[in-house]
């Protein structure tokens, strides 16, 4: 069993391998200077925080090229304004990078959302997901009115609101606004079943839009 599993692993690994420089030699073929330019640096417009999940390939589902979304990505796409790794990526599209837009992107049927509603253990995951629990108590009464099969896809959705009202009070992103900077942050959901980003239309572009006390002068 332990062999069949290496040659699995080694094919998986050696077909990844393959279909690189498959991609890398019909990219050449088609712009020679390509790759030269690439690695000249980036100059991306958007900034994609995003679940972790295999199915939500930023590039393949926004048909974008390498060097135009800057990307950040973890379980159920939280953005704890006391984490260190999200805020890092933050602080640098928006203050070096110069992003003009933050896209904070769910997804229907996430299995963070759904280990969230769950009381079985996920091990170290309890904490990482400890806040999403606590989004479903506060929202509790609206998410149980609905039917069972839409109650993930809300509080995915209640998540991804959370989550532009959590960018929209950093600090750097005051900062932008404050130098007359056009910076949105949007909140979007990706439908798998239809393969469709919707738009949550919870668009926050400037300090006149959230609350005096989160406001950074």
């Amino acid at each position: 069993m332990a062999s069949t599993d290496s040659q699995d692993s080694d094919s998986t690994i050696e077909r990844i391998l393959d279909n690189n420089r498959e991609w890398v030699a019909e990219v050449t073929a088609q712009h020679p200077d390509f790759f030269t330019n690439l690695a000249k640096g980036q100059s991306p417009n958007l900034l994609w925080i995003g679940c972790s999940d295999s199915r939500m390939a930023v590039d393949v589902l926004t048909n974008t090229q390498p060097g135009e979304v800057f990307i950040h990505r973890n379980i159920a796409n939280r953005i704890p304004s006391e984490d260190v790794n999200v805020n890092s990526v933050i602080n640098y599209a928006v203050k070096h990078l110069k992003v003009g837009h933050v896209v904070v992107a769910g997804h229907t049927g996430c299995g963070g959302i759904k280990a969230a509603l769950s009381n079985d253990s996920a091990g170290l995951l309890d904490h990482w997901l400890q806040p999403i629990k606590d989004l479903y108590v506060v929202n509790k009464r609206e998410i149980e009115a609905l039917p069972e099969a839409e109650r993930v896809d809300r509080l995915s959705e209640l998540n991804v609101i959370r989550g532009v009202r959590t960018v929209a009070k950093l600090p750097v992103v005051h900062e932008a606004w404050n130098e007359g900077r056009d910076l949105q942050i949007h909140g979007w959901m990706l439908q798998l079943h239809t393969g469709l980003l919707k738009d949550l239309n919870i668009t926050i572009s400037g300090e006149g839009q959230i609350d005096d006390i989160y406001v950074v002068k």
